[in-house]
């Protein structure tokens, strides 16, 4: 086997992981379900990975990865407001997603914090980073209270996520981005 291949083996064992504990939380999921949706034979998993710690670790590094992608995408365009308003469009085009399992992050973080085993500090930096760009766009506007638009932005968006998961409403979390973009509009 290539180191190109187990690279690929990896990484694809890691988004599969990613996304089949968004859809079925982390109790639930098994090193199985994982290799099923990466589509690699059960028994190689453990070459990869020694346990499901480990591969939900490898899940939070993917988040990790995307979120770093994302700010990339988002730091190409002209303005603060226009990379804050992407962030939203990013999110609300996730909705339909959202209805059905929640937040990606949000909610692996909600399931992670009951657990002590650090995993919830990883998902937390994951977490802080994005906080910590939003906070950058709003300092970037001029805005002395950045850090709290941020938090406020944060928890606006981490709230419609729950309550579009709870009642499977994708137009909940449409409006309140709509919403969200008036209020960047009027800082």
């Amino acid at each position: 086997m290539t180191h190109s291949t187990r690279t690929g083996k990896r990484e694809r064992l890691a988004g599969a992981a990613a996304r089949v504990l968004h859809e079925q939380g982390v109790e639930k999921t098994t090193l199985a379900d994982i290799a099923r949706a990466a589509d690699v034979p059960v028994g190689n998993v453990y070459y990869y990975f020694k346990t499901k710690d480990q591969l939900v670790e490898a899940a939070i590094q993917e988040h990790g990865r995307h979120l770093d992608t994302m700010i990339e995408t988002m730091e190409r365009l002209g303005t603060p407001q226009e990379r804050l308003k992407a962030l939203l469009r990013g999110w609300v085009g996730e909705s339909d997603l959202t209805a059905r399992y929640g937040c990606p992050t949000g909610t692996l973080a909600a399931e992670l914090d009951k657990r002590d085993d650090g995993l919830d500090r990883a998902i937390a930096e994951v977490m802080g980073r994005l906080l910590d760009w939003v906070e950058g766009q709003f300092a970037a506007m001029g805005r002395a209270d950045a850090r709290e638009l941020a938090v406020a932005l944060f928890a606006a968006y981490q709230g419609v996520a729950l309550l579009t998961n709870t009642f499977r409403d994708p137009g909940l979390m449409r409006a309140e981005g709509r919403r969200l973009e008036r209020w960047i509009d009027s800082l």
